[in-house]
């Protein structure tokens, strides 16, 4: 038996948003017709758009310029409204016939990745790229103006005051949003133009099956691998080969740190002590070659990824008689 209760009416919160869709005149609802121009959300200019019950509102930034000058055709299908501490965004779905983004050319060259803390990553050709660590180089900044914001608060409360009607706390908090905004933007753009490299420099990029949950499980690693965002640079990689035409692969992470590349011992099996996070270089007691610990595990990855490519592609289709009859 259903109860009734006291409504719950929506509030305002901290991250809220909403969204609405776009649509067209139906009875000229071609393709020549549904431009960005003409429907209920649509652009009045590079700086305006305008949007149902809101109306003509202003937009910063380029990505929408540069969209709009390479194919003002296009069609948009929802627009997003969304709000955080630092600002009001909009995020527009747009779609074509054409592809917004071309196929690049073929390179031949296959590449594994092992990503690490001491280096943001090592590949299988002996590229190290340093970890620019954003978020621990803004930490000291970022706990000043937390405090800052903390003792405003509470003196506002003290003095009976709303928190809205604080411009000294608002003030604060909007310092401490903005930077963590700024660092969530310097990772993203770092991670960026990083896959972009990848993807456009080689046929075949292949990582470890990296599960970001379970890594930040470890309490004593868990800022500084949310710091690296390994999580995203993957999902960055898989979308953008798809999208370039090149392939990404996941292989298992068993024993590409432990393996030996050059002749296939593991170390922790007869009688081998296994490798620690400590031992950053090891020669292999099998047959004496001397690794560095994150090179060597970049070329098992490339080695495990283009066995799964292999098999992949040459699999044994069983033979069926009877559907050749």
């Amino acid at each position: 038996m259903d109860r009734a209760c006291r409504p719950k009416f929506h509030k305002k919160g901290v991250n809220d948003g909403y969204q609405t869709s776009c649509s067209y005149d139906s009875k000229k609802k071609n393709i020549e017709n549904c431009t960005p121009f003409s429907g209920t959300v649509r652009f009045l200019d590079m700086k305006h758009v305008k949007l149902p019950k809101l109306g003509r509102i202003r937009i910063s930034g380029s990505s929408y310029r540069k969209v709009l000058a390479h194919n003002p055709n296009f069609r948009i299908g929802t627009a997003a409204i969304k709000y955080d501490a630092s600002g009001y965004y909009l995020s527009l779905q747009i779609g074509d016939v054409v592809p917004f983004k071309s196929q690049k050319p073929k390179t031949d060259k296959t590449t594994g990745i092992d990503l690490n803390l001491d280096n943001f990553l090592t590949d299988s050709d002996g590229v190290v790229v340093d970890n620019p660590r954003f978020y621990r180089k803004s930490l000291k900044r970022l706990k000043r103006l937390q405090r800052r914001a903390s003792r405003r608060r509470t003196r506002a409360k003290k003095e009976g005051r709303k928190l809205w009607q604080s411009r000294n706390y608002q003030k604060a908090r909007l310092q401490t949003s903005r930077l963590q905004r700024r660092v969530r933007n310097q990772r993203d753009d770092f991670l960026q133009k990083l896959s972009t490299a990848y993807i456009n420099n080689h046929d075949v990029v292949v990582l470890e099956n990296l599960r970001g949950k379970n890594l930040l499980k470890n309490y004593a690693l868990a800022m500084s691998i949310s710091d690296a965002g390994w999580t995203s640079f993957q999902r960055m990689l898989e979308y953008k080969a798809d999208l370039y035409g090149k392939t990404y692969l996941e292989i298992d992470k068993r024993n590409t740190t432990q393996r030996c590349s050059s002749c296939g011992s593991i170390m922790g099996h007869n009688g081998h002590e296994k490798l620690t996070l400590k031992d950053r270089e090891w020669d292999c007691p099998m047959c004496g070659t001397h690794h560095i610990r994150d090179y060597n595990a970049a070329l098992n990855i490339l080695e495990k990824g283009i066995a799964k490519l292999s098999d992949q592609e040459y699999k044994i289709i069983p033979y069926d008689s009877e559907a050749a009859s």
